[in-house]
């Protein structure tokens, strides 16, 4: 399988510790997604759309257990039940505002993701394909709201051995 990236997602966030957990919990996560320019023509049409669906690399996510600590939760998971960045695939999906497209830079809102982050790919939001009716939503609807600051990242994702952030 090859991937090549399609761009470069630039957020305000440079380190893991501190960024948002969720796009819907980013405040202040304003960027820009610069898409390479032999790309650029497949942006024709997008600007019809209010939010946007990122595909994107953990490029600083390295190595995965297939039981975590979710950032909402104290109590060890299944990796496939969460959403924690260190993956047998490194592979994250955000949901962001689309403000405006200027040539081949986005200006969005709403990002969750560090600086730097390669953009595999761009789908629009449809809300009637991509927001069914949930009826149930696993271990979150217990751990959600049982405690205070837990919309940033902290740093059980940092490979402590090596003393850095990833």
């Amino acid at each position: 399988m090859k991937i090549d990236p399609i761009g470069i997602i630039h957020s305000p966030y440079k380190q893991v510790t501190g960024t948002p957990i969720q796009a819907a919990f980013s405040d202040d996560g304003e960027g820009t997604i610069e898409i390479f320019p032999r790309f650029k023509k497949g942006l024709k049409d997008l600007e019809g759309f209010s939010h946007i669906i990122l595909i994107y690399h953990f490029h600083k996510s390295e190595g995965y257990s297939l039981l975590c600590r979710p950032f909402l939760d104290d109590v060890e998971r299944g990796l496939f039940a969460t959403r924690a960045p260190r993956r047998p695939n490194p592979i994250g999906l955000s949901i962001v505002r689309l403000n405006v497209i200027r040539d081949n830079i986005l200006i969005v809102s709403s990002l969750d993701m560090l600086d730097e982050t390669p953009l595999i790919d761009i789908k629009p939001y449809i809300p009637r394909f991509d927001s069914p009716e949930t009826l149930k939503a696993g271990w979150f609807d217990k751990a959600f709201g049982k405690k205070e600051n837990t919309l940033l990242a902290d740093d059980r994702f940092i490979d402590k051995e090596k003393n850095n952030e990833r």
